[in-house]
């Protein structure tokens, strides 16, 4: 984590591209002679594509595009990232086979400067972003396996210990719901015509009612984990004509986010926030089996099918927050075709798993 930190692509240079990846590995012997990049902006994150020649007695895997991502963690107003992103390749899964990341040659982290950057495989030619495709059960059955990967390896609170996470406290899961709740009145009072009559009452009493069974549910540590906590369709890169391997990118949460939570939450933004109402009720409980099944496969002990589907309808509700927070400054207009399927699809699967009767 203490590589320089690259936050402009004037700092890059085959000098550089050659050091970096040589302490890789991914290249043994020879040097980096040519690179031509492509700029490009995400929504937290500037960032340049690269495509590198090699001189002719180069050896190693010598890949051949590259994907630099440069992010000020500084958001303004108290919100902010942390190393968070940089942990997720250097740290927490780099032991863990058949783990759904892309390789990363390099990453550095700076808290004075608040900044980070990542040097990344870039598949771009062999894969897309999973909004670009329809969903399948067998895409739900490879993500399934994909999370359950990453959250057996920090399962339970004493591998949680090992790196150095803990619960969140009350105050925590409370001010995460807070940074949602300013947004319930500008939908109601601007889109209540799009939501079924008995929700709006179910809106008014949620933010009161559901934090609190979070708080009690996070008494116990059984089930939790470190999550990506931001896994919809963007962020995951599938395949352009197969349904693997598929990487999860992106693990940038705020610092009110949740990142020690229920493993099953993952699972439960890609499927209740995008996928088709009558999709995710033909293939949700297959891939939540499946999803049960890896992590047993993946050393989780004590954790009965019974506990996952409480915890799942748990965390369908929270789809709610992730919908109403993006109308917290007052109606998104340019973003309501995003935010407004959401919280009609969270919805209508809270009254298909009767998710009130948990709180």
């Amino acid at each position: 984590m203490h590589s320089p930190i690259i936050f402009n692509i004037d700092q890059i240079t085959e000098d550089w591209l050659t050091s970096v990846l040589k302490k890789s590995r991914a290249l043994i012997q020879g040097e980096v002679v040519r690179f031509d990049l492509r700029s490009g902006k995400g929504n937290w994150s500037r960032s340049a594509q690269i495509r590198v020649q090699y001189s002719e007695n180069a050896e190693g895997s010598l890949p051949q595009r590259l994907f630099l991502k440069m992010v000020d963690t500084d958001l303004g107003e108290g919100e902010s990232f942390g190393d968070s992103e940089v942990t997720y390749y250097l740290r927490d899964y780099v032991d863990v086979k058949n783990a759904p990341l892309l390789r990363c040659y390099d990453a550095g982290y700076c808290p004075e400067l608040q900044r980070y950057h990542l040097l990344l495989d870039d598949v771009s030619e062999t894969h897309c972003p999973a909004t670009e495709k329809e969903p399948t059960l067998e895409y739900g059955m490879a993500l399934a396996e994909a999370f359950a990967i990453l959250h057996a390896r920090w399962w339970g609170p004493e591998r949680l210990a090992e790196a150095g996470e803990t619960m969140h406290s009350a105050s925590h899961i409370l001010r995460f719901a807070e940074m949602a709740e300013p947004g319930v009145c500008p939908i109601l009072q601007g889109f209540g015509s799009e939501l079924k009559p008995h929700w709006a009452e179910r809106l008014k009493r949620f933010f009161d009612q559901h934090p609190k069974a979070m708080i009690r549910r996070a008494a116990d540590p059984e089930g939790f984990t470190i999550i990506h906590g931001d896994a919809g369709c963007y962020n995951i890169m599938v395949p352009r004509h197969s349904e693997q391997p598929l990487y999860l990118i992106d693990r940038q949460p705020f610092n009110w986010s949740l990142t020690v939570w229920l493993g099953v939450y993952d699972l439960t933004y890609a499927l209740v926030l995008d996928w088709d109402v009558e999709k995710r009720r033909a293939y949700e409980e297959p891939i939540l089996r499946k999803y049960h099944e890896s992590l047993l496969r993946n050393g989780v002990e004590n954790y009965t099918w019974e506990r996952l589907y409480d915890d799942y309808r748990l965390c369908v509700a929270m789809g709610i927050y992730i919908a109403t927070e993006y109308c917290r400054g007052g109606i998104n207009e340019p973003l309501t075709h995003i935010w407004l399927p959401m919280l009609q699809r969270a919805l209508i699967a809270c009254d298909d798993h009767a998710c009130d009767v948990l709180w």
